[in-house]
């Protein structure tokens, strides 16, 4: 498939999502060493933050997406730069399962949704669960767990990563953060 084709630069729909995973890609042929693509920039609507609308917002934004990172991804694997490279994508929180008078979905903060490619991860793993109510139930994982991981990959002690503040040395990943061993290859 051609690269165009690829990351979705054909389509409307996925073209600007795509651009952006492609500039990534370009970015890290040139050693750039950490690269951020921002998916959801479109106002108040055209975003993740689907408080009103889901059923309609959601599949929207999720086309924009998937062509273009899944090229992405194909691409860094095919040219061996997957090894090097940690892919995270990664939400802020997560959404309540369920409505609460709109047609949205509220934020949940007792739970996120991330997934990582490359750069040793061990490809397939799955870790923690909610509940139907959106709860943690299995294997909890917390924010300060997923820190401490990518900073494991980048070769940072985590526990050794401290900043000082009202006079105590703080690790950046706090008291709970660790390396979540099961998802590394």
């Amino acid at each position: 498939a051609s690269v165009k084709s690829l990351y979705g630069l054909e389509a409307d729909e996925t073209r600007d999502f795509g651009t952006r995973c492609l500039i990534a890609r370009r970015m890290l042929e040139r050693d750039v060493r950490f690269i951020q693509i921002w998916s959801g920039a479109g106002g108040p609507k055209n975003n993740w933050d689907n408080h009103s609308n889901i059923h309609t917002e959601l599949p929207w934004i999720a086309r924009q997406v998937d062509q273009p990172i899944t090229g992405f991804i194909k691409d860094l694997k095919s040219t061996g730069l997957l090894d090097d490279t940690l892919v995270i994508w990664t939400t802020e929180f997560g959404r309540m399962p369920f409505t609460q008078g709109t047609s949205g979905r509220d934020h949940n903060g007792g739970t996120f949704v991330s997934w990582l490619a490359g750069g040793g991860i061990r490809p397939g793993t799955r870790i923690g669960q909610s509940d139907p109510w959106g709860w943690k139930t299995e294997s909890p994982i917390w924010c300060y767990d997923l820190h401490a991981t990518m900073l494991h990959l980048l070769g940072i002690d985590h526990e050794r990563l401290t900043y000082r503040h009202n006079g105590l040395d703080r690790r950046l990943t706090d008291v709970h953060g660790h390396v979540l061993k099961s998802i590394l290859a």
